[in-house]
């Protein structure tokens, strides 16, 4: 997968802006607050119509507009195909060669990407739901059917809380036989792609930490035993408090160093590897899936990583030919052999200036 072009109009603080990245690595650097940042939420949007970051439609439109519009070019399985996310309000419109994408599994291997940046280091300490989301926005990447599970389960709670609230039964047997449905649909995508996920951590740990410690990754469901039993259980509480006290939507993932909550025992630099190596998991994981590498989105990387972490991460994606777009504050200190075989653009109050390139 390739994104070959992008073009900004009104996103965020970027009135305009043109990116044509490098196939092997493109930096943006400047100063914090100047729109590097958004620049990978808007290629990120690209490939699934969402943003990484926990906002609202409405927060991606430049201050004072009504609209904005992201248009990218992107290759993959040899074929190039253009994308477009129009934002007016709160509505996005989403088309692939003009036509209209219904629903976002339409945009499924269109352009995988892969995001690291300092706040997915910080869900090893953040709540349960830090981690579940980032477990399902890594499921919806890679899965179009996770998409359709989550959405009718969420629905569905939604539906049944309002009813809980209401204190009215009738209807109830009904929300909850559909909510058992798509949670157990849910708990079971869940379940397999951490399973999947789990040799592949531990195998990059071990290459990026170079220590013998064991490291692993586990799925823990809300839900220990059969949900619909616990639902009968808890009907009684649940019309009290009025909300759906149990379920998939609070479950959690479990990170672990030698057999220890990797959030108590694991050093800072230890839980900065594991999250790497979870973020590596997820690129073998997609391009297992898709059968070519994903994009590779780092943002500001060098206030998590040591030089030769950070090194030793881009010549390994180096080597596997993936293609990354990189943010940093400054260029010193990045190995100048890299730099050569990178496309440099300084970013400075929403302004793309192109500082080099290197033959593709």
């Amino acid at each position: 997968m390739l994104l070959t072009g992008i073009r900004l109009e009104q996103y965020r603080n970027l009135a305009v802006a043109e990116l044509q990245p490098s196939h092997q690595m493109t930096l943006l650097y400047g100063l914090n607050g100047q729109g590097k940042t958004n620049l990978l939420e808007a290629i990120y949007l690209l490939g699934t119509g969402r943003s990484f970051r926990s906002v609202k439609t409405p927060d991606l439109i430049r201050q004072g507009m009504d609209t904005a519009l992201v248009t990218g070019q992107v290759r993959t399985g040899g074929v190039t195909s253009e994308i477009k996310v129009q934002l007016a309000g709160k509505q996005r419109r989403v088309t692939v060669d003009g036509k209209p994408v219904q629903r976002a599994a339409e945009l499924h291997g269109k352009l995988a990407a892969v995001v690291f940046s300092p706040d997915d280091t910080a869900m090893v300490k953040q709540g349960p739901e830090t981690r579940r989301r980032y477990l399902d926005r890594a499921l919806y990447t890679s899965n179009a059917v996770f998409l359709r599970d989550y959405h009718e389960y969420y629905h569905t709670l939604k539906q049944r809380n309002a009813l809980l609230r209401s204190g009215a039964t009738a209807g109830l047997d009904v929300w909850t036989e559909q909510l058992v449905a798509s949670g157990n649909r849910l708990m079971e995508h869940r379940r397999q792609y951490v399973a999947q996920l789990l040799p592949l951590v531990h195998e990059h740990y071990q290459q990026i930490a170079g220590s013998r410690e064991t490291v692993k990754l586990s799925y823990a469901p809300d839900s220990d035993h059969c949900f619909r039993e616990q639902l009968e259980q808890c009907r009684a509480t649940d019309l009290r408090r009025g909300i759906t006290g149990h379920g998939p939507h609070r479950d959690d993932l479990v990170f672990e160093i030698d057999g220890q909550p990797l959030k108590t025992f694991g050093s800072q630099g230890q839980q900065r590897s594991f999250v790497l190596a979870l973020k590596l998991a997820e690129l073998d994981h997609l391009q297992q899936t898709f059968g070519e590498p994903p994009l590779i989105l780092l943002d500001d990387i060098a206030s998590e990583l040591d030089r030769e972490r950070i090194h030793n991460l881009l010549e390994l994606l180096r080597q596997r030919q993936v293609q990354v777009v990189m943010t940093t504050t400054t260029t010193v200190g990045i190995d100048p052999g890299m730099l050569q075989q990178s496309s440099v653009y300084r970013v400075d109050a929403g302004t793309l200036t192109y500082e080099g390139s290197v033959p593709r």
